[in-house]
């Protein structure tokens, strides 16, 4: 019998009924950001975890995949399962090679681990300098981490706020793989798109053409509010023109994904529906919507079938 979780109280539920997008993203399109939790019985959360999730099974999310018109799907280990990918390999392993992953390890993973996790799908690791989701991990185990993936062909992918750049960048800009940032690195969408601080994080893309940047989750960045509030066509508006900018000025390295389910969230549960409804507002034309969600992301992940 399998461990019982109790979800952390104000945790949200992701949304069962998402709406079918009137944007229909192009064939093999894909959803390069999201997660599975669990389900808790079978694959448990970790002990160190700062929130425990409600579950999310893998079954779910290629039901979502399906239904919002996606090909495939690169799977990010989440907080709460720590350094175990359990969950995150099962959901490689059954989805007929039509997902990817990004994993967490510690420094005692062997090279044979690494080799099987590359054979199962992963193709990077995920450094997360959030304070309020994980503890600190030394620098030099993390460039250690990076060091032993990088004959692989792995990137990282690295999780911080906007206002933590600068004490990062020299540690950023010394990883020897590709990386891809989170979320833009979280801009506040209430400063200037043109203003300092998103200006630096211009630059750290303009000087580093080993960087690349997710361009998702509107829903965690707005402080404009939820589409209830404005009405489904101005949901998120405030994020597009940070968005927009780093589709258009850097647009064979961006990428997209749904966040799905969407952790961490407390005062209100996007409609995945409506989230691929705001790709059209940051990559306006037929050209960049395909760079964004297949030309991209095939050529990290899928590279012996990109074109």
């Amino acid at each position: 019998m399998g461990t019982k979780f109790e979800k952390t109280p104000g945790w949200l539920d992701w949304y069962p009924g998402p709406s079918k997008p009137r944007f229909q993203v192009p064939p093999g399109s894909v959803d390069a950001h999201c997660h599975v939790f669990g389900p808790g019985d079978r694959f448990p959360f970790a002990p160190e975890r700062k929130y425990t999730p409600c579950d999310a099974s893998r079954e779910q999310l290629f039901a979502l995949r399906d239904h919002l018109g996606f090909a495939r799907n690169v799977v990010v280990q989440a907080t709460c399962h720590g350094a175990d990918n359990s969950a995150l390999l099962d959901a490689l392993q059954h989805s007929g090679g039509m997902a990817r992953g990004v994993v967490t390890v510690r420094r005692g993973i062997t090279d044979r681990e690494l080799r099987d996790m590359h054979e199962a799908g992963v193709r990077g690791v995920r450094f997360n300098f959030v304070r309020r989701l994980v503890d600190f991990t030394p620098k030099d185990e993390l460039m250690e981490i990076a060091g032993r993936i990088a004959p692989l062909g792995w990137h990282v992918v690295i999780y911080f706020e906007a206002v933590d750049l600068p004490e990062l960048w020299d540690f950023f800009t010394a990883l020897p793989t590709t990386v891809v940032v989170d979320h833009m690195g979280r801009p506040d969408v209430t400063k200037p798109v043109d203003g300092e601080e998103f200006e630096l994080f211009v630059k750290f893309m303009r000087d580093h053409p080993n960087v690349w940047s997710k361009v998702s989750c509107p829903e965690r960045l707005s402080v404009s509010g939820p589409p209830a509030l404005h009405g489904e066509r101005n949901a998120y508006r405030d994020v597009v023109p940070f968005a927009r900018r780093i589709v258009e000025t850097f647009p064979d390295r961006v990428l997209w994904g749904t966040d799905w389910p969407h952790p961490n969230l407390k005062n209100h549960m996007p409609d995945d529906g409506l989230l691929v409804d705001f790709i059209p507002h940051i990559a306006v034309s037929p050209e960049l919507q395909r760079k964004l969600l297949v030309d991209n992301p095939m050529r990290l992940y899928w590279p012996e079938e990109a074109r």
